[in-house]
């Protein structure tokens, strides 16, 4: 038997405000900071490079930069990221969290 494998792209599962609101709880939840930018670039691509750049006042190159894996983007950009994206950090006591 000769099977063929696709490789899985987050991108096409982030396709409503719900969707990403959970995948990005369970990044933030798990706190690896890489993996936070990592999510933040699938979610990104999800909406639309160019429609983020606009949103957040970044350039899309630099866009593409600060969420590339490796980066270590500023807080800020961050911070610009995630309004662009109608995300809110919010916090909470560690013993409010609940484990799914």
């Amino acid at each position: 038997m000769n099977l063929k494998f696709v490789p899985f792209d987050i991108v096409s599962e982030l396709d409503s405000d719900e969707a990403i609101a959970e995948y990005l709880r369970q990044v933030f939840t798990d706190g690896d900071s890489d993996e936070i930018i990592r999510a933040l670039g699938h979610v990104a691509r999800a909406r639309g490079m160019a429609k983020l750049a606009a949103d957040s006042g970044l350039g899309r190159e630099n866009l593409y930069n600060a969420l590339k894996p490796g980066a270590k983007p500023r807080f800020d950009t961050i911070l610009r990221v995630c309004r662009a994206l109608g995300v809110d950090l919010v916090t909470q006591p560690h013993d409010a969290r609940t484990t799914a």
